[in-house]
Order: C-alpha cells, then sequence, then structure tokens
C-alpha cells in the first residue's frame, strides 16, 4: 500500500464511547475532544511525567491544533486513567479509508504540523496503558478492521511497552512504514560536532559566507527563552516564510488562516510555560532566518524554521543551525529532533544522528477480524522492501 494515508476523522462508535475499566483501579474512556480542555491541569501533570515527550499531544499544542485546523470536529480523545490519576492520552479517530483503499481502521489522529505520534503515557505505566488501548480497541472496533499508529518513536519505550503487551497477548503488531530522520544527541561541543559533521573546505565556506553576510549590513543573532515580544516575533516569520517558496507552493503556515492561528496560540503557550526557544539571524536588525524550538526535557523539537531567499547566496538557514549547535550545551537537553523529512538536503548533513519513526498496524478484535487483517498487513509489507518498512 502507499505510504500516506488519507483518512477521514471520525468519532468512534457509540460502543467506543463508554468507559471501560480493564484491571484494578485503571480505567480507559474515549470522549470528545473538548471535553479535555476542562482538564488542563491533570493534562499538564500527565505530560510532566510522561515516559516520552511530545509536546505534540500537550494541552498547549493538541487543543490550539483542534480548535483552529479544519476537519476535527469528530476527534475523540482516548483517556486512561490509572491509580486514580490521569495517565494516558491519545487522539483519535475513525477512519473510513486507508490510503486509497476502502479499509475501516481506527486510527490516531496527526496534522501536518504534528510531528510525533506518540501518546502522553505516564512513566511506569505504558504497558497498563497499551492492555487497556487494545482491549477498548477489541471492545469498540466496530467495523475498523486494525488499529493504526502514526508518528511512532520505533526505539522509544512507549513503542517497546506496546510490543511487549502484544507479544504476551499473541496480537500481530506490523512496521508498515519507517523513516530515518536527522536529530542531533552528542556529548561533543558545538565546535568539535561541526568539525566532525562537516569537511573543513565546508567549515571554511560558512565562514566566508558570514564574511560576507557581515558586510551587508550589522550582523547578529538573538536567542530568548522569555515570553516578551513573541506575538511580534510570529508576525515576523509568517512574514518571512510566506516570502520564500512555501509561499509560492502555498504551504506556508500563512497561506491557512487555521494553521497561522495555531502557530500564534501553540508558541505563546510554550514560551508561557518557558517552553519555547526562539533563534533568529537579524542583519539591521531585520530577521532574515528564524527558528522556533520546542523545549520538551530532555528532548527538544525544532518546529519550524525559515529563511529569507534574497540572501540565499550566504546560507543564511545553515548559518543559523550552525548557531543552534550550542543547545549541545544544554543541562537539560539530550537531544533535538529536526522535524525534517527524511532525507533534508540541508540537515541531514549537519546533523549526524538519526531516529527512527513509523506507522504501526496493530491487530484488534476477534479471530476472523485478526485473520482478515494478516493477509491484509501481508500484502502491504509485501510490496515494500525491508529498508522501507
Amino acid at each position: 500500500m502507499a505510504s500516506k494515508a488519507h483518512d477521514r476523522p471520525g468519532l468512534p462508535s457509540r460502543a467506543g464511547s463508554a468507559a471501560a475499566e480493564p484491571a484494578g483501579m485503571d480505567r480507559i474512556a474515549c470522549v470528545p475532544w473538548r471535553s479535555m480542555a476542562a482538564q488542563r491541569d491533570a493534562w499538564d501533570d500527565l505530560a510532566r511525567r510522561a515516559a516520552e515527550p511530545n509536546p505534540f499531544f500537550e494541552s498547549w499544542y493538541l487543543l490550539p491544533s483542534l480548535e483552529h485546523l479544519a476537519g476535527t470536529g469528530r476527534v475523540a480523545v482516548l483517556r486512561f486513567e490509572h491509580e486514580g490519576r490521569l495517565a494516558g492520552l491519545l487522539p483519535l479517530v475513525r477512519a473510513g479509508r486507508y490510503y486509497r483503499w476502502p479499509l475501516p481502521h481506527l486510527s490516531s489522529w496527526l496534522h501536518s504540523n504534528c510531528f510525533c505520534g506518540v501518546p502522553l503515557v505516564a512513566q511506569g505505566a505504558q504497558e497498563p496503558f497499551w492492555q487497556a488501548v487494545l482491549q477498548w480497541a477489541d471492545a469498540a472496533a466496530g467495523t475498523a478492521l486494525f488499529l493504526h499508529m502514526r508518528g511512532m518513536v520505533l526505539n522509544g519505550p512507549v513503542c517497546a511497552a506496546l510490543r511487549q503487551v502484544a507479544a504476551g497477548q499473541a496480537r500481530q503488531v506490523e512496521v508498515v512504514q519507517c523513516e530515518q530522520r536527522a536529530m542531533l544527541a552528542s556529548p561533543l561541543s558545538p565546535a568539535a560536532y561541526l568539525e566532525a559533521s562537516l569537511s573543513g573546505r565546508k567549515r571554511k565556506e560558512l565562514r566566508r559566507q558570514a564574511a560576507r553576510l557581515a558586510e551587508e549590513g550589522a550582523l547578529s543573532f538573538e536567542r530568548r527563552h522569555d515570553a516578551a515580544d513573541v506575538a511580534a516575533w510570529c508576525e515576523a516569520f509568517l512574514a518571512l516564510e510566506a516570502k520564500g517558496w512555501k509561499g509560492r507552493a502555498g504551504s506556508a503556515l500563512a497561506s491557512d488562516a487555521g494553521t497561522a492561528r495555531l502557530f500564534r496560540a501553540s508558541l505563546e503557550e510554550a514560551a508561557a510555560r518557558g517552553r519555547l526557544e526562539r533563534l533568529a539571524l537579524t542583519l539591521d536588525g531585520r530577521p532574515i532566518a528564524m527558528l522556533a524550538t520546542f523545549l520538551a526535557a530532555p528532548g527538544a523539537y525544532s518546529y519550524k524554521t525559515a529563511f529569507d531567499e534574497a540572501y540565499a547566496r550566504f546560507s543564511p538557514g545553515v548559518l543559523l543551525q550552525r548557531e543552534n549547535l550550542s543547545i549541545l550545551e544544554s543541562d537539560d537537553i539530550a537531544w533535538s529532533d529536526s522535524c525534517a523529512s527524511a532525507d533534508h538536503p540541508m540537515i541531514d548533513h549537519l546533523w549526524r544522528e538519526r531516529r527512527s519513526l513509523g506507522r504501526l498496524s496493530i491487530a484488534i478484535g476477534g479471530r476472523l477480524r485478526r485473520g482478515a487483517f494478516r493477509r491484509l498487513v501481508g500484502a502491504e509489507t509485501a510490496r515494500r522492501p525491508a529498508t522501507q518498512r
């Protein structure tokens, strides 16, 4: 099957909307996403206790995504309680199509500006979470043939717990798509990392470009972690991105009112919580390259970057990333996810580590449904080389 699913969102069936109690004090319920707005405190507490960070499923990003983007009215949230506390959260849709095939299934919900799909799960509750989710999916399957998890970190603790639970239940789990995304994770200093990543010739060229750019005016870098002037910074970024190829292609954030509102709201919320780093390269006080990074200790996510193509001959985006290597010196951050597409022509040459992300399809329901899933997923994986799974 193709590598991208075009899912039409749908709230899980009424049978799946009721709460279920898998075992002991654990409890799982499928609820309308709007009901989660009243549970921000518990949600934020869960994010602080998460076994694996994912800012894109935290309240300050997921709620604005659902509020401002189109087609979210039927998105639901699987809400898991463990020992009386919120311990797991997963946005979910009931999809009628899988890629171009009319194959109904349950799927985690992501959008084009959501770069990680790992559920928020409290440390120590990973296996109870998946036991509850899979029990719920079996009971609430309706016409769905399988459960599809998108944007999963394949070597992370949440995915490991899923595999462990599925193995104990003799439940089939298949990686149906995999990509290697550039990440930054090294004990080296910024200077030593740059030396290891780029040849002497390329480093010399970057120094030459920086020197020539400085001849155009006053050149400086600005790094901020505070919440002051975030609104103005957002407007400058949106304008800068819209001037470039994304604007011409209609894929810039400002090209759609919903994505522009999401960008503004999420950056303001992240900054207010001390979770945003803003980095800019300015020329005579005017930004010519900008980067917004979400901080999610022990990790960071390079959310959005843009540069002024009028200065492309000076490689302002690469100069900004050279400056961004200083995040290696952060006491709180052990790694950074580029959030870039696989084989990105710029960041893949600079950031040398890789993060494996992919999509998982999981058997649900009874014997007949699982048999049909086994045939479907077998046909899908047979069409794709192992290196792409």
